[in-house]
């Protein structure tokens, strides 16, 4: 298995994703990964085995605009990495997966521009996973990719999920749910209504386990296995979700090292609060797909640390190694087929 890396990307670059690469490969001896950088940046991975270095003149800084990665920046580490996973003429790739921590925007942009995407799939979306009460994981689309979805937008962000949920999870019909400000479907904007009877309706037809509407809560009840919203909502969640749980664990150590006596309770409890801060800790989620495209590629958060970023390449590696892919690309072609209405309302849309 060979996963390509963009080694640029990120707030922090080769000092991190380096690092992270590294670790992995030792965790991993069936894995090679392709590092690509410029030539400075990759010289201390020159020895290193089961690696193949990958040249690129340019990089995609985390403020550059999407036309500057995809116009300007043809050379750039992201683009390059991103190019091992088009098949080539004989339908071979290079790598079996790319990873980047790069700009969002520019990532998704080039992606979507050399890989293509799915036919009868407008829109990319970026789905994660999001630990919940169960002990479990909610999968929740988009986080980020299309601040503005139509209806017929969001189920197909519906149908893919449900195809990443079972190519993941082994579940054959993960429970969907849509994001709204209530659970009954009279609620929410007309654009939700709509996507709420979409949903319906491809629940009728046994395309997908719709469950209804649920609320943000429910996300981390995991009352179902997929959430679907669109981009602006889903990220301002995920941020939000991150934001508290670092607030949380802030209080927690504040609170337990007021005085002399906290601390001596804090050992004691040192066992429990190490296990509560691994449970709540977004690093060991990193790893966000890009849905919908023909090749896979995984967006590390932009600030990730060398734990974090290692967590995103076991992501990419587990996707590989179930072959979801193909596996998302079947249900979604079958899915599809069977409710042909969908992708020419959601082209008129676009």
């Amino acid at each position: 298995m060979r996963i390509a890396v963009d080694c640029m990307g990120g707030d922090h670059g080769p000092s991190v994703t380096l690092p992270a690469c590294q670790a992995f490969l030792t965790a991993h001896p069936d894995v090679e990964l392709v590092l690509v950088g410029t030539a400075d940046a990759l010289a201390p991975a020159a020895a290193w085995p089961r690696c193949t270095l990958v040249t690129a003149s340019e990089v995609v800084a985390m403020d550059d605009p999407v036309e500057v990665a995809l116009r300007r920046k043809r050379d750039s580490s992201m683009r390059v990495a991103i190019t091992q996973v088009k098949p080539d003429a004989t339908g071979l790739t290079r790598a079996d997966a790319c990873v980047s921590a790069g700009n969002t925007g520019a990532l998704m942009a080039v992606a979507r521009y050399i890989l293509k995407t799915f036919d009868g799939i407008d829109r990319p979306a970026i789905a994660a996973m999001l630990p919940n009460s169960t002990g479990g994981f909610t999968k929740v689309l988009d986080l980020g990719a299309n601040v503005d979805c139509s209806a017929e937008h969001l189920l197909q962000f519906a149908i893919m999920g449900s195809a990443l949920v079972a190519a993941l999870d082994g579940k054959n019909a993960p429970t969907v749910g849509l994001l709204n400000i209530g659970e009954e479907d009279i609620k929410g904007s007309e654009v939700i209504k709509r996507a709420g009877e979409l949903l319906r309706q491809a629940g009728a037809a046994g395309l997908i386990n719709f469950q209804g509407n649920v609320e943000g809560n429910d996300i981390f009840k995991g009352t179902t296995d997929l959430v679907v919203c669109d981009g602006f909502v889903g990220n301002v969640a995920l941020k939000t979700a991150e934001g508290l749980a670092s607030m949380i664990s802030g209080f927690i150590k504040a609170e337990f090292t007021r005085n002399a006596w906290t601390r001596i309770v804090a050992l004691v409890a040192l066992p429990v609060l190490n296990r509560f801060k691994g449970r709540v800790d977004y690093r060991r989620y990193g790893g966000a797909t890009l849905l919908g495209l023909r090749g896979l590629v995984f967006k590390a958060h932009g600030s990730s640390d060398a734990f974090a970023f290692q967590n995103a390449l076991q992501r990419a590696y587990d996707a590989a190694r179930n072959r979801m892919l193909d596996q998302v690309r079947d249900r979604v072609v079958s899915a599809l087929q069977a409710m042909p209405a969908a992708p020419d309302t959601a082209r008129q849309a676009a």
